[in-house]
């Protein structure tokens, strides 16, 4: 084992990819001699060279066509898209194209597209910079959504996303990237659509994303001074997303909350409440309780109070603790 920050997990998935399959290529704006943004990509222009290492114009629309058609001709690009609010300028082609292509045509193309976007808050970026957008990705028939939150799974998730035959697209907190963490020393993937139980406990379920995985996790330590004990689960992947994992915890503890850094409304949360309704209600002791941000654009000077943590994770663990039906 050793141990490295999730940032360069990313950048191991896309260099150990690279070298095994010549028709990786990486795509987007400063991928080059900057290294990307944040600096996913450093030293892949000298080792892959500009065919492979593409750096481009500040046309995100332009970018994703590139990688649309550059994927229907055989290649498998990794598109990166310095701030997850700007895929908002791509989506025609996300949505439209990417997602669809595959389905249009019979399957006789494949669309092994990723693409790697930044999200999230944590570095006072302001409303334009700092948003979580992934639920309108996971509403998207054809596309696959995954949310690491360590660099063991950012770094497995990503090259299984880089083999996949169709569009994957990686959603990384950016406030995770400075995080450490061990990794094997062996090669080895994580599988999409698998959830990861972070935490075991017998009390209530809390099934969180990405930076909330973590949140989650400090929660816990200061509900089992309560004799509280949850269960975190890191849902790693939401489209698809583990309804057996978390079937069977709530099997098990009888309560669920849902912890995601999006604002409540309509977030993945609200389908997970559906699904679990729909399908195993009789397993719940109370109501479904759910943790997100407030419905309001992300603040730059009040980050910090509109960003859920671990005090939201107790409330709402305490509170599905106390109604019962």
């Amino acid at each position: 084992m050793k141990e490295i920050r999730y940032i360069w997990g990313v950048k191991e998935a896309i260099y150990e990819e690279m070298e095994k399959d010549e028709q990786v290529v990486f795509i987007g704006e400063d991928v080059g001699s900057p290294g990307g943004s944040f600096g996913a990509s450093k030293g892949l222009l000298e080792t892959f060279g500009s065919e492979r290492i593409i750096d481009t114009p500040i046309s995100e629309a332009g970018i994703v066509g590139m990688a649309a058609g550059a994927a229907a001709c055989g290649l498998r690009p990794i598109v990166e898209i310095m701030f997850m609010d700007f895929m908002t300028v791509c989506m025609d082609g996300i949505v439209n194209q990417i997602a669809k292509m595959r389905y249009m045509f019979g399957s006789r193309y494949s669309m092994p597209i990723v693409i790697r976007t930044p999200g999230g808050g944590g570095l006072n970026a302001g409303p334009q910079h700092s948003q979580c957008l992934e639920a309108w990705f996971a509403h998207v028939p054809g596309l696959k959504v995954v949310m690491p939150s360590t660099p063991y799974d950012v770094k497995g998730l990503l090259k299984s996303a880089i083999r996949d035959d169709n569009p994957v697209i990686v959603v990384e907190n950016k406030s995770l990237h400075a995080l450490k963490g061990e990794i094997p020393n062996d090669e080895y993937v994580v599988e999409i659509g698998k959830a990861d139980i972070k935490k075991s406990g017998t009390d209530v379920t809390v099934v969180a994303t990405s930076r909330m995985v973590h949140e989650s996790l400090k929660a816990s330590e200061k509900l089992s001074k309560q004799g509280i004990e949850i269960e975190v689960i890191d849902l790693r992947s939401i489209s698809p997303w583990d309804k057996e994992t978390v079937f069977n915890s709530v099997g098990k503890t009888h309560h669920l909350v849902i912890a995601h850094e999006a604002v409540k409304q309509c977030g993945i949360g609200a389908e997970i409440s559906a699904v679990v309704a729909e399908e195993i209600m009789d397993e719940l002791d109370a109501p479904i309780e759910r943790v997100g941000a407030p419905f309001v654009p992300v603040p730059f000077n009040l980050e910090q109070v509109y960003l859920p943590d671990s005090e939201n994770v107790v409330t709402a663990v305490e509170k599905t603790m106390e109604r019962l039906f």
